[in-house]
This record gives structure tokens, C-alpha cells and sequence, in this order.
């Protein structure tokens, strides 16, 4: 298990990436795999640096990797800002669209869908916990 706390803040997403990375390639994951969870959690990472704690300030967001009994890997962001379920929302109605034509916004949770092979979330007390599930 590894976990980290940081400060929700743009300049911490690096740290937060290399741990992930460090604890998937130390369970033996291929680069390839590595390369889409860096993604999917970056985009998460920013969607909490950006919106979770808008009205309040700041705050921090907690990462905690661990793997599960059928040896898939399991990341935990925790953060205190307003509550957000990604499951609420639907995907983009124009991914055919140009890019001038498109709306903006929504592709990252998207792309965390098409990456992930399970994600839940969850409310507890005054914590938003989003976890993301990965198959080798």
C-alpha cells in the first residue's frame, strides 16, 4: 500500500503521478498500462485542483494505491471538497463534432471511463472518494 497527501494544488500533480507510477511499475505493470493510469489519474487530479474546492479555497487530496485480491491495481482519491460523482454524468453528446464546433469540458471524465476498468465513488462523512480500478 502507498499513500501520499498533498495540498490540492497544479504544482503537486507530478508528485502525485510518480507515486502512482513508482507503485504500478513495482507490481509489475506493463509501461503501456502505466501510461493510461498516469492519465486517467491526472485527469481526476485536475478535475479536484480545479472544482473541489472552489467555494472553500483550498484543501488537500489524498492518493492511496493498494492491489486488489485478483491482483488488479486499486487508487483512492480522497479530498474534502464539494461532493462530485463522475458516475452522474453522462458522456459528451458531440465526440464526432470539430473542435470549434465542440463544448467545452466533460472529455476528461470520459476518458477516465475508457481507461478504467471500474470506477466507483462514494461519499463518507465529508469525503469525496473516488476510487479507480485497473487490470493488468
Amino acid at each position: 500500500m502507498s499513500k501520499i497527501r498533498l495540498p490540492a494544488r497544479l504544482e503537486n500533480l507530478e508528485k502525485l503521478l510518480q507515486s502512482v507510477a513508482s507503485f504500478a511499475e513495482e507490481k509489475g505493470l506493463s509501461s503501456k498500462r502505466i501510461r493510461e493510469i498516469e492519465l486517467a489519474t491526472e485527469e481526476a487530479f485536475v478535475n479536484i485542483f480545479n472544482y473541489a474546492y472552489s467555494e472553500q479555497g483550498t484543501g488537500e487530496v489524498e492518493i492511496d494505491c493498494s492491489m486488489g485480491e485478483t491482483f488488479e491495481l486499486i487508487i483512492q482519491l480522497i479530498d474534502t471538497g464539494i461532493p462530485f460523482d463522475i458516475a452522474t454524468l453522462s458522456d459528451p453528446d458531440d465526440l464526432d463534432a470539430g473542435l470549434s464546433e465542440r463544448k467545452i469540458g466533460g472529455l476528461g471524465v470520459f476518458l477516465i471511463r475508457k481507461m478504467v476498468d471500474e470506477v466507483q465513488y462514494r461519499r463518507e462523512g465529508d469525503k469525496n472518494i473516488l476510487t479507480l480500478t485497473f487490470r493488468k
